[in-house]
């Protein structure tokens, strides 16, 4: 059988029931339909404080292709096993990018009946993260033009942010912008990174919570001033605006495997 026809013969549970395995109420949820949810993390970290902290187990593998397949996979069978065995073990993985998915790569929730599901969700738009990234990374792209073109009070000399898209679309790689002949516009090359390997993405990575994010965002530097001293998003005042595109997408998004135990599925930096 294919990866699909096996995930599509699996009934799966109600993703309300695969939390409260690990202990997660459906108060501690935001649900996206039967079978995806957020966790409330500033509800459930209120919950946990006192509790003792489990193991982190980090889980490799040597890649059988070219292509990289089998890590996931494997992460997700060893889960799978160590729930079979009796273990309260909770799966977590990166989120796919639309541009291997839709490359020679393909998907990235597993393979035979070691899958997470609900599988096509999980690696098209999922619950909508990496779009809010891509949005708040472009925000900052079109905020520093917006700048410019209002008087470039901070002296823009240079720029060094690019704008970013989910795709491997590479005629955008390289590109020139500030056509239009608009004030104070003057074309200048630009380019579109894939939004998985965007800063933006490895800030939302690091970050702890809402706090650390806008922090981390505003000492972004996006280009260099007359004096060749740093601009930073904090300069032009978008950190606000860019975390608040980020405030549901920083919480951890929770599935299940086909043998339905929990798995966050979270995140993604892309080097």
């Amino acid at each position: 059988m294919k990866d699909i026809e096996i995930a599509k013969s699996v009934e799966l549970q109600n993703i309300v029931k695969v939390a409260q395995k690990i202990g997660i109420e459906e108060e501690d949820l935001n649900l996206y339909g039967k079978y995806k949810a957020k966790i409330v993390s500033s509800r459930l970290s209120e919950k946990l404080k006192d509790k003792k902290n489990g193991k982190l187990i980090l889980v490799t593998s040597i890649n059988p292709t070219p292509l990289g397949e089998g890590k996931t996979t494997i992460a997700i069978g060893l889960s799978d096993a160590l729930n079979k065995i009796g273990e309260n073990s909770v799966l977590a993985l990166r989120e796919p990018s639309l541009g291997p998915v839709f490359g020679i790569k393909g998907g990235a929730t597993g393979g035979g009946y070691a899958q997470v599901a609900p599988m096509e969700d999980i690696n098209l738009h999922f619950t909508g993260d990496i779009h809010a990234i891509s949005a708040a990374n472009n925000l900052l792209a079109a905020m520093i033009d917006n700048h410019i073109f209002y008087g470039n009070e901070l002296k823009f000399k240079k720029v060094i942010w690019k704008r970013c898209v989910d795709l491997n679309d590479r005629a955008l790689r390289n590109v020139e912008i500030g056509l239009s002949k608009e004030k104070n516009m003057k074309p200048r090359d630009d380019g579109f990174d894939i939004t998985v390997a965007s800063e933006i993405m490895a800030i939302f990575c690091l970050a702890k919570d809402l706090k650390d994010l806008k922090r981390r965002i505003g000492n972004i530097i996006v280009g260099y001033n007359e004096n060749d001293n740093p601009i930073t998003a904090k300069d032009l005042k978008a950190e606000g605006a860019l975390t608040v595109l980020l405030k549901d997408a920083i919480e951890p998004n929770i599935v299940q495997t086909l043998e339905h135990n929990p798995a966050i599925i979270h995140g993604r930096t892309f080097c």
